[in-house]
């Protein structure tokens, strides 16, 4: 099947789930999520296979076995390229990423020697501000709100060195768009910009 695009009902059914996050709800609605939800994001990652690897859908049921939120499903759809970035749609619209979301020790060791070099730490910043200005935001996780241990305060990269993660990021509102092959191009484009950091990231950091 060829990827359409998302019709209203994937973000109506949302819009009921956020209200009435049951089973009672969701057993009802299975049909709308297995056809109007699942099946586009299926087509999408079959799309983008050939350029950016293969795709996961995430499970759409949440872990409550460590939160006091009880819900039982998540409130928005999720697929991972490994290779590539994530992929969102919610009843807010349609959201990628791309980067590393968090970084084991071992990876924050080899970021920040790798940011705080010059000889890569300077792409870093030049790649980050060719891609801010191509309207994409890259944003920074669990962010210290001290100086690292051993790097210098005035260290021209210091905002950098604080993150514990650090991704490229797109949102878009519903609009009649998502419900057009559009809504590929719009995420094929987003992950070729966002592509150079990634790369980045797979030489220095792992």
């Amino acid at each position: 099947m060829t990827f359409r695009g998302w019709p209203s009902e994937a973000l109506e059914f949302y819009e009921g789930l956020t209200a009435d996050n049951s089973k009672s709800y969701w057993t009802a609605h299975l049909s709308v999520y297995e056809n109007q939800v699942r099946a586009p994001m299926e087509e999408l990652l079959a799309a983008l296979e050939p350029e950016f690897g293969t795709g996961k859908i995430f499970r759409p049921y949440r872990d409550v076995r460590f939160s006091k939120d009880r819900s039982p499903y998540k409130n928005h759809l999720a697929a991972s390229l490994p290779a590539a970035g994530y992929i969102q749609l919610s009843s807010d619209g349609l959201a990628v990423g791309s980067g590393m979301y968090h970084m084991e020790p071992a990876q924050l060791d080899r970021y920040r020697r790798a940011v705080a070099s010059d000889a890569t730490g300077v792409v870093l910043t030049a790649l980050i501000e060719k891609i801010e200005k191509a309207g994409i935001g890259v944003l920074g996780r669990d962010t210290l709100k001290t100086v690292p241990r051993g790097c210098p305060m005035d260290h021209p990269r210091i905002d950098l060195l604080r993150h514990k993660g650090l991704v490229c990021w797109q949102e878009w509102p519903p609009a009649a768009w998502l419900g057009t092959a559009a809504a590929k191009d719009r995420i094929v484009k987003f992950l070729r910009t966002a592509r150079p950091v990634r790369e980045w990231f797979s030489d220095h950091v792992g």
